[in-house]
């Protein structure tokens, strides 16, 4: 008995699942490697009926060994019964099946992808995705392909939102009369206008949508979509490394954005127009009148090197403050109040700056007090009792952990859809697309849900914190005498977390030496002239 005979009957391997995905990331693969360490598995061999859709690339190379390990047989027809793990001419065969599959899918993908910019140059058809701020998607009846309409298939478009397109008329009406992009802001947000992020906040759960921002008001006023025409290919998909150490864990889909000039907009109007060519050609000008210059060609942006990169908190917004190179030293900066309008919702100081080089002498004082061999000790037990007393660590893993369940239960259902719709006649190109992003965005959850339990769990004995601490000594040691890019290096490394209160012009330094410690507070550094 084979175990497609006991578990799969006839039906396929992995249905909507890429061929690019390894075993490791495929269910029906991943049991199938945990049945072979089974002894009392219930079958005897194995038989891939197509080894060019169950092996891509080099997945044979990594999947065999696991078959010769336990001693079940693998069957493939092109070799005429089971592969022979010392047959080179076996071995060649399945690399070559691996490089078809590969040159397969790619070639599938070139042709997806022309077909579709073709449609939307030419055609105009909105080929899916969420609706443009001001639009709304409506039915236009059935599908034009035949086929593709007897299956039930539907022609979508896009409509005027009768409850926002009259926004997007007002900024640009108000950008051409002079009005910047924060003026513009300012005016939506008092005016009690809710901004794209709350007017939808069912696809936009990462902003907080409390009001309209800048980006937000220069994406609407560069989007040729309001001219009546349809736009496609602003975003790609990059495929990554899911796991630089274990690269047989194979990619995932990173969504990027395209540069405007790869844009692919239609050649006629083909919804109806917000705003008409001459007003967004205007638009445009003003806009590029008012880009900064970038650097030629070939020529390289000076990189300004900042010590505490990413370490500095805003205690007023609670955001990370951005670095900023100014009269040839560092500063950090957070500009939150600059780039959204506010409102008078919270009080914020309209610009925060903090240069680096004041925290920098009173944070290695601290560190050299920290770790000197005679306050070590004090310190190792600092770090434990910090551990063992605050509730915070526990509560914040068990919030990223509940908030990875969620993430899993959510994509558990998104594949449940998905294969749905494939059963029902979709598209399979799309839809396993949207399945292999599902299945990537599940089994990061699942390795984020694994970290924070084992935090959670796992408290370091003092013995343990002791090892770190003093490993650490020697770092705090050649602070002074680091050269910058070692010296950042070894900041990051410390963990720091700095919190910037610019009322009282000080500093809570925080540090976190290991992931599973929680953050243990030090001292509170004076800048500014502050004591």
């Amino acid at each position: 008995m084979t175990w497609a005979d006991e578990v799969f009957g006839r039906r396929n391997f992995d249905i909507g699942h890429s061929r690019a995905l390894p075993w490791k990331r495929r269910p029906r693969s991943t049991a199938l490697l945990a049945a072979l360490a089974d002894p009392n598995r219930g079958f005897d061999a194995v038989v891939i009926g197509e080894p060019q859709r169950a092996f891509y690339g080099n997945q044979f190379g990594n999947t065999f060994p696991f078959f010769t390990h336990y001693g079940v047989p693998l069957w493939v027809p092109e070799v005429g019964g089971a592969i022979d793990p010392d047959n080179e001419a076996h071995d060649m065969i399945m690399s070559v099946f691996g490089g078809v599959s590969k040159g397969e899918r790619n070639r599938v993908r070139i042709r997806v992808r022309s077909a579709m910019a073709a449609q939307a140059r030419l055609e105009g058809r909105f080929l899916g995705g969420r609706p443009p701020y001001g639009y709304m998607i409506i039915d236009l009846g059935p599908h034009p392909n035949p086929a593709k309409a007897t299956d039930g298939k539907r022609l979508h478009g896009l409509a005027p939102n009768p409850a926002t397109f009259w926004v997007v008329q007002r900024i640009f009406r108000e950008f051409l009369a002079g009005k910047g992009f924060f003026a513009i802001a300012e005016g939506l947000t008092a005016d009690g206008i809710p901004c794209p992020s709350a007017h939808d906040p069912a696809r936009n759960s990462h902003r907080s949508g409390i009001a309209w921002s800048k980006s937000a008001v220069r994406v609407i006023l560069t989007n040729p979509r309001y001219t009546g025409r349809q736009v496609w290919n602003k975003q790609r998909k990059d495929e990554t490394l899911l796991d630089l150490e274990d690269v047989t864990l194979g990619y995932t889909t990173t969504l990027r954005w395209n540069t405007q000039d790869k844009w692919i907009v239609s050649d006629k109007i083909v919804h109806t127009p917000l705003v008409d060519d001459e007003t967004f050609a205007q638009a445009q000008d003003i806009i590029a009148s008012r880009t900064r210059v970038h650097a030629a060609p070939g020529v390289e942006r000076t990189s300004n090197l900042y010590l505490l990169r990413g370490a500095f908190i805003c205690f007023d917004c609670e955001r990370r403050m951005q670095g900023n190179w100014s009269h040839g030293e560092a500063y950090h900066r957070c500009r939150y109040p600059a780039e959204y309008a506010l409102a008078n919702r919270i009080q914020h100081p309209r610009n925060i700056y903090l240069r680096e080089r004041d925290v920098l002498g009173p944070l290695d004082h601290w560190l050299a007090k920290m770790f000197a061999p005679h306050r070590l000790d004090d310190t190792i037990d600092l770090l434990a009792a910090a551990q063992n007393l605050s509730p915070t660590p526990a509560t914040g893993h068990a919030l990223r952990a509940e908030s990875a369940r969620n993430i899993i239960t959510d994509c558990d259902a998104k594949l449940a859809t998905h294969r749905a719709a494939l059963e029902a006649g979709a598209d399979p190109t799309v839809v396993t697309q949207w399945i292999t992003q599902t299945q990537a965005d599940r089994t990061r959850a699942e390795a984020e849900l694994r970290a924070a339990q084992q935090a959670r769990t796992g408290h370091l004995t003092r013995d343990d914190i002791a090892t770190l601490a003093r490993g650490h000594c020697d770092l705090v040691k050649v602070l002074a005498d680091a050269e910058p890019a070692h010296r950042a290096a070894l900041y990051q490394q410390l963990g720091l977390i700095l919190t910037y209160d610019s009322g009282k012009q000080k500093v809570l330094v925080e540090m976190n030496l290991n992931q599973h410690f929680p953050r243990t507070r030090g001292l509170t550094v004076g800048v500014r002239g502050g004591t």
